[in-house]
């Protein structure tokens, strides 16, 4: 996991106005929640914040504030749903030795069998760990998958110190078979042999039940 010092300015006004001045002045909104005391409101520089999270949402903050350093984890980050920039950011405080929960991105590796689809149903894992050694993500092989085959949450290898958090039985990836084209049309000509004698019986009744035309005599039964 990343580490990064960030000076961290304490904030007296609240409110959406005052929000707007604080990212109007090149700044972050944030809340330090944690340890039993009261919420602490700060602005953080929104450029290095954005690069501490770029590339790892789980950095570790240690925040420079007026009463000395404190280490801080992301817990929710709102970005502008067009732009994605920075608007808000929850952060939660921690010491060293403290166990957390929380999610970690998914790596694939390896390569699927020949004529397999992989399908990833979830991106992210939920586990525990040191608050101060955090993974950056973990890794899910898939070499070798097949058609039919899946892993699941408890067969991902986690990092030393890095313990589950979720359900062991949750699907993270599958193997599904590929198509082909050649296929597909069989399947369709299949379901276009199976409806054409069910469709035939039900024009000859609509024919029957055609009326005559004018001048015309109705056919004698």
């Amino acid at each position: 996991m990343s580490e990064v010092r960030i000076v961290a300015e304490s904030r007296t006004e609240f409110g959406k106005g005052p929000a707007r001045r604080t990212r109007r002045a090149g700044k972050v909104p944030a809340v330090l929640y944690g340890h039993g005391d009261k919420p602490r409101h700060y602005s953080l520089p929104g450029h290095e914040l954005s690069l501490a999270l770029k590339h790892d949402a789980n950095a570790l903050l240690t925040l420079e504030t007026e009463d000395g350093e404190q280490l801080a984890l992301p817990k929710v980050i709102v970005r502008d749903p067009i732009r994605r920039t920075l608007e808000h950011i929850d952060l939660v405080a921690v010491r060293k030795g403290e166990k957390v929960t929380v999610e970690v991105p998914i790596q694939l590796t390896g390569k699927a069998a020949p004529d397999t689809l992989v399908d990833q149903q979830t991106m992210t894992l939920t586990i525990e760990a040191d608050a101060t050694n955090l993974p950056d993500h973990v890794e899910v092989s898939i070499e070798g998958l097949t058609p039919g085959q899946h892993l699941v949450a408890k067969d991902v290898k986690l990092p030393a110190g890095t313990t589950l958090a979720q359900d062991p039985e949750h699907v993270i990836v599958q193997g599904l078979g590929v198509v082909s084209e050649a296929q597909l049309e069989a399947e369709l000509d299949a379901a276009a042999a199976e409806l054409a004698p069910e469709e035939a019986p039900a024009e000859a009744a609509a024919d029957a039940e055609q009326p005559a035309a004018e001048g015309e005599a109705p056919a004698e039964a």
